[in-house]
């Protein structure tokens, strides 16, 4: 099995140029990293979506859009790449019949859930949000797209915070981030 290439540094540069961080948001001692300049910057939003697609075209046949910022990167990149778009959702958001995963949190759980026969069997899914923490998301879908007969060939991540440890929830799984900090 090939190791895939890593993303383009550009799309990096790119990301890290149209972002803003906000200090103390949304509690003392946080610094948010914002990502609504990048998609108010069409040409920027446009050529990270087109360097998403050159990444992954050929190699996917269905885009896991997560709850809910992973569906604003998922939507055109499906489009962009001519293939479906599968909508991983928060747990009662969905009409049935549904498969979901309860996960832990910091502090209480929450639950992920998809449509079953969005996924056809063998597709190649990439999972895509903006930001891996620490991976329980991230995992738990995953494992939905597996249940109902998915293959994960890819994770990709706008913004991933390292120091959350959320790779070490993915079983072992390589994870493209475009941004790691």
């Amino acid at each position: 099995m090939s190791v895939p290439p890593p993303l383009p540094a550009a799309l990096t540069r790119l990301v890290v140029d149209n972002l803003r961080e906000i200090p103390d948001f949304p509690e003392p001692g946080v610094l948010f990293r914002d990502i609504t300049p990048l998609l108010a910057n069409g040409s920027a939003f446009a050529e990270l979506i087109e360097g998403l697609a050159e990444h992954y075209r050929g190699r996917i046949d269905a885009v896991a859009g997560l709850e809910s910022r992973g569906f604003i990167l998922a939507a055109p990149l499906a489009v962009r790449l001519g293939i479906g778009m599968l909508t991983v959702r928060k747990g009662g958001k969905l009409p049935g019949p549904v498969i979901g995963i309860d996960y832990t949190l910091e502090y209480g759980t929450a639950r992920m859930e998809l449509r079953p026969e969005t996924v056809r069997a063998g597709d190649r899914i990439l999972i895509i949000d903006d930001v891996l923490a620490t991976g329980g998301t991230a995992a738990a879908s995953i494992e939905l797209v597996e249940r109902a007969g998915g293959s994960v060939e890819a994770i990709c991540m706008l913004l991933e915070l390292a120091e959350l440890g959320g790779r070490a929830h993915l079983g072992g799984r390589d994870v493209d981030a475009v941004v790691v900090y």
